[in-house]
């Protein structure tokens, strides 16, 4: 950590308020002990020297704030400390800092991360994540940032939402829990969200000042149209069309906060269509509830961070 809280940090911690809430990125710890097997393939993402941030000078000095969906946990091979981050050496960050040719790189995401932990510690399994942001400096020419899921309770979402589905399969048990009262819960999750995304952006740009940020969204998970393929992805018919379109304000609430942030939003959704939990192994970009290739249940796979390399190196002009 740094010895120094600037001025401006103090305000941004003054913003978000209160402390962050360490969030699990899976669904239930138990699931971190579900058998995996299979293999994602591996490729190289990329031409090195991809274009790197307008006016850099060279290669991009690279750093990678994010959740889960950045880190890549359980994706071989696990990285870096502390190890309760689980992060991985193919990660989308490593492969776009590998197709970039960067001169420096840092990924400091980690599992479980919300938009509190840009400013704030996150204790995970086995140490202590500083505040992403402190990895930030004048020198850092591009940066990447994937945040949100944890903000409006991915991991609380996937249990309710499997366990309902055994109640009424063929139903909406889901949508029916959180829209119960008449207020739909999510929708009000990411609007809340919103304004701490912004102080995430605002607070990039004030410690990295010469950086080039992206805001990079998150790929499709359920299938972009039908009712999903219950029970082999236990989500109730029903809940597939309600869950389809919360991802989608989650991805929509993202744009518009980059497009109002100086910041370049990455949609890795478009591209991620027809790679969902429903496909066959060596098609799904994102696991299910029982993995078929290495990654933590309902994340991106090997090919799933491939794939948003490719859209994030894609958004650099690469």
């Amino acid at each position: 950590m740094r010895l120094g809280v600037s001025r401006h940090r103090h305000a941004r911690l003054a913003l978000r308020g209160g402390a962050a809430r360490a969030c699990t990125a899976v669904a239930g710890g138990s699931l971190l002990v579900i058998a995996l097997s299979g293999t994602a393939g591996a490729g190289v993402v990329g031409p090195p020297g991809a274009a790197g941030p307008p006016g850099a000078a060279g290669p991009p000095r690279y750093i990678a704030l994010g959740d889960s969906y950045t880190a890549g946990p359980l994706v071989p091979d696990q990285t870096g400390s502390p190890a309760g981050c689980l992060r991985s050496t193919h990660s989308y960050p490593f492969l776009v800092a590998a197709g970039t040719g960067a001169a420096a790189f840092t990924d400091v995401s980690c599992q479980g991360a919300t938009t509190a932990n840009m400013t704030h510690p996150q204790s995970v399994p086995l140490g202590t994540n500083p505040p992403q942001d402190n990895a930030l400096s004048a020198g850092s020419t591009l940066v990447t940032l994937q945040i949100g899921g944890n903000n409006i309770g991915f991991s609380d979402i996937i249990v309710h939402c499997t366990t309902l589905s055994l109640t009424n399969p063929f139903g909406s048990p889901c949508k029916d829990h959180y829209t119960s009262g008449g207020t739909d819960r999510l929708r009000a999750k990411i609007n809340a969200a919103a304004p701490k995304v912004a102080a995430d952006l605002q607070g990039i740009h004030a410690d990295a000042p010469n950086a080039r940020v992206l805001l990079v969204g998150y790929p499709a998970i359920l299938p972009d149209s039908g009712n999903g393929c219950w029970p082999l992805v236990p989500i109730a018919f029903g809940d597939v069309p309600y869950l389809r379109g919360v991802e989608k304000a989650l991805n929509a609430m993202l744009a518009s906060v980059a497009a109002a942030n100086n910041a370049t939003f990455v949609d890795t959704y478009t591209a991620s269509i027809g790679h969902d939990v429903c496909q066959s192994p060596g098609t799904k970009w994102v696991e299910g509830l029982i993995p078929t290739s290495p990654a933590v249940p309902f994340h991106p796979n090997q090919l799933g961070e491939q794939g948003m390399a490719r859209q994030v190196l894609a958004a650099l002009g690469g």
